[in-house]
């Protein structure tokens, strides 16, 4: 059974930064390739870090949203940490996504 996941992947892109759309696109196909299914990529440009853990004080933000199989996010943590462009990465499982008319017609319902 498919879950719905978001993840945050934070690039390293120091020194490359017209590069930022040819390694999300890359990401974007690493995802397909193992099996996971885009609902969508959302680019948050390069923000500064509230501090620094590490050699890089920013990074560019790309927040994913697709589905996969639950066994995919550790083959995709494992993958993507051999991979020096992402240098932070977070998975999250999300609520499945229901109809705007679904919650409309159960909050009606609570309200009588």
């Amino acid at each position: 059974m498919k879950n719905r996941y978001e993840a945050l992947l934070v690039l390293n892109t120091q020194g490359r930064e017209d590069t930022v759309k040819d390694v999300v696109d890359r990401l974007e196909s690493e995802f397909q390739k193992e099996g996971a299914e885009i609902e969508q990529v959302q680019k948050m440009d390069k923000r500064q870090f509230s501090y620094v853990a590490g050699e890089l004080d920013a990074g560019h933000y790309v927040n994913f949203v697709f589905h996969a199989d639950p066994q995919l996010i550790t083959k995709l943590r494992a993958k993507f940490k051999l991979d020096p462009e992402v240098y932070r990465q977070h998975y999250q499982k999300l609520r499945p996504k229901t109809e705007k008319k679904e919650r409309s017609a159960k909050k009606l319902a609570e309200a009588k």
